[in-house]
């Protein structure tokens, strides 16, 4: 039975990034885990009987950098094709090892096994089908379903000893078992325990040539699983290599947020072997923005030399294995379970209407009259400036201290921002935002200081850090000292960079700061980046609430990044139902590209739009299908009126 108590150690230390030790194994010319680099690999999205196609398409991965590749083989003649594939590879000079992706057929992996070094298998459905039934066992009954998976698994773990080939052992949210669900639930648990259950049976068959992964579409659960999964495999005392990624991630921006936020949770833990960044786009694109995932976690740990005194007894207040907002007082719009906020700097800028515009809201000069997005910031932080027009009323000015305090036109919206220095000359009642960073562990008075904020009851405090590549552990780290001192004040995560490149930029600020939301303890983000414009900073902050799950600003997409499997064009499938539904607040939307990535990996979506063979796609509500084999012309505008059908339907501001 698998535990999740809260105090179970997930990764070697939570105040330093240390990297999981786990074995070494081989796969082909290809080493993973152990003390070998982080490895990067993608999947193809051509049909594996097109030889041709699969190998073309195999190459620009290479070229871009791939060091693993992937093909769907779901049938026999696709496992036996993989051969050719192979072969003209080979003879054109690459070497790089092949994986086959398995679902559903054991008769296709046992094939698969004998001609390219690695198998993936999904235990949810290798030797189970997924009604969506509740099943009822009792222990007899549910060992007799084991020794049948037993039976069914135990011939592809000697075909991979005699072969000498790795094993994928890849458990999706999505895609858990009847059986699994109907014991354990939709939960990080039923997902350890679905690939335990294979990896006991390879153990019992002394074959240890396995990578696990526990791919999830939503940030929390992925990351939550594989905490669970590290627990479970220390307390076994055999930790195998760990292939991480979100699934389903989407496209664009969003896409890469929400792969950075996931993958680098569990990075900033030093939990990874290997990585696939699941895009709805050409394969070999996602090969760089997995590298730049990764680029600061080559064999890279960081000390933060604090005081041991300051970690000593220190424990977590949360759960990492469940998700629960860390409770506090409401400062303001702040805290108190209300959904984060988001704070843009501006004080680099010369503040006016129009830069307002870039940080959701506009102004009728007409009407006098300023309209707010759904993606507007809550505060904007000026430094030493002052605003010298009326301003949104649900907008949040922040000030450097002395700015405030010097501030003849001053109203409600006008908020100081404090040193710790600055304690003394505010009252206690006065709604304000503190500026903390490590110092505070350093100083001689900290004791003092904690006493004093403790004596105000409308302070939010600012959390920053001066230490770019392990601000996660410091800010960690604030947290736990709340928690000991009862500190109960909201907190907003500060992260600051410099980053040139857009891109650069919403991958590292989603790794350093989506953690803190998949944790519950921040109430608020806070980005700084000089070169960066503001609309961009915005964007990328309610961009990684959005994929945190703790604040819903616009339509989500979960949409598969397409193989060999899939029935239509996913990527202009998907800016098609993207550019009719964008402005769907709030709703989730599946779009898969077969019946595998199904109703199952868009486990909570809203609506599914799913791939049941050429031409024709069923379409869903949650789980459930309601439209069969719609013709692919129509299916759009079919999904549209499902939308309206069952309520969540809005027509699009002109």
């Amino acid at each position: 039975m698998i535990e999740a108590d809260k105090n179970l150690p997930y990764c070697l230390d939570l105040f330093q990034r240390k990297r999981l030790p786990t074995i070494e194994v081989t796969i082909g010319n290809l080493k993973m885990g152990g003390e070998n680099p982080i490895r990067v690999q993608s999947m193809t999205t051509t049909d594996t009987m097109d030889t041709e196609g699969s190998v073309a398409q195999s190459i620009r991965m290479i070229d871009a950098g791939c060091e693993l590749v992937r093909l769907t083989a779901p049938s026999k003649n696709e496992a036996e094709n993989l051969l050719a594939i192979k072969r003209a590879l080979v003879e054109l000079g690459y070497e790089t090892p092949l994986v086959a992706d398995i679902h559903f057929t054991p008769n296709a992996a046992e094939i698969a096994a004998q001609y390219v070094e690695k198998v993936r298998v999904n235990p949810g459905n290798y030797a189970d089908k997924k009604k969506f039934e509740t099943l009822i066992y009792d222990d007899a009954s549910y060992k007799a379903e084991l020794e049948r998976i037993a039976k069914k698994f135990v011939p592809l773990i000697k075909l991979c000893k005699e072969h000498k080939r790795a094993m994928r052992i890849g458990t999706n949210h999505g895609s858990l078992s009847d059986r699994i669900l109907s014991r354990y639930g939709d939960t990080p648990e039923g997902m350890v325990e679905s690939a335990m259950e294979f990896i006991r049976i390879c153990e019992e068959n002394e074959f240890y040539d396995l990578v696990i992964s526990m791919k999830a579409s939503n940030t929390l659960v992925m990351v939550q699983a594989y905490r669970l999964l590290v627990a479970t495999m220390l307390k076994n005392g055999r930790c195998y290599p760990l292939h991480l990624g979100v699934t389903e991630a989407g496209d664009g921006e969003d896409g890469r947020i929400k792969s950075a936020v996931g993958i680098g949770a569990l990075l900033e833990d030093g939990i990874c072997d290997t990585i696939r960044v699941s895009l709805t786009e050409e394969p070999e694109e996602e090969i760089p923005v997995a590298k730049k995932i990764i680029q600061n976690y080559a064999q890279d740990e960081h000390d933060n030399q604090l005081p041991t005194e300051v970690l000593r007894e220190l424990e977590l207040p949360y759960s990492p294995f469940h998700f629960s907002r860390r409770e506090s007082l409401a400062v303001n719009n702040i805290g108190n379970k209300q959904v984060p906020v988001v704070v843009v700097d501006l004080s680099d800028r010369q503040i006016s209407h129009s830069l307002l515009f870039s940080t959701g809201y506009s102004y009728s000069k007409e009407l006098d009259k300023w309209n707010i997005m759904d993606q507007a910031a809550d505060y904007i932080y000026v430094g030493k400036a002052s605003i010298d027009f009326e301003i949104p009323g649900t907008l949040g000015i922040i000030q450097d201290f002395q700015a405030w305090k010097n501030n003849k036109i001053k109203t409600s919206n006008y908020y100081p921002l404090l040193r710790l220095e600055n304690l003394d000359n505010i009252e206690t009642s006065t709604a304000a935002f503190l500026l903390l960073d490590e110092g505070i562990f350093m100083d001689d008075n900290f004791e003092n200081y904690i006493a004093k904020i403790k004596q105000h009851k409308q302070l939010c405090l600012i959390i920053h850090t001066s230490k770019e590549k392990n601000s996660t552990h410091l800010i960690r780290l604030f947290n736990l000292i709340f928690a000991k001192y009862d500190i109960n004040l909201p907190l907003i995560v500060q992260i600051s960079s410099t980053f040139t490149e857009t891109e650069d930029f919403l991958i590292q600020s989603s790794i350093q700061s989506g953690i803190h939301f998949i944790d519950g303890y921040a109430d608020g983000l806070w980005l700084s980046n000089p070169k960066q414009s503001p609309f961009d900073i915005n964007k990328t902050a309610f961009g990684i609430l959005q994929a945190t799950r703790s604040r819903i600003s616009k339509t989500e997409y979960i949409s598969c990044p397409s193989c060999g499997r899939t029935l239509f064009d996913l990527q202009e499938t998907t800016q098609k139902i993207r550019k009719q539904t964008e402005h769907l607040k709030g709703i989730k939307i599946g779009i898969m590209g077969c019946i595998v990535n199904g109703p199952g990996e868009m486990a909570d979506a809203d609506y599914g739009y799913v791939g049941t063979g050429p031409g024709k796609i069923n379409l869903y509500k949650e789980k459930t299908v309601i439209k069969k084999n719609v013709p692919e012309e129509d299916a759009v505008n079919e999904l549209i009126d499902l939308i309206k059908t069952h309520g969540d339907w809005i027509e699009p501001k002109i």
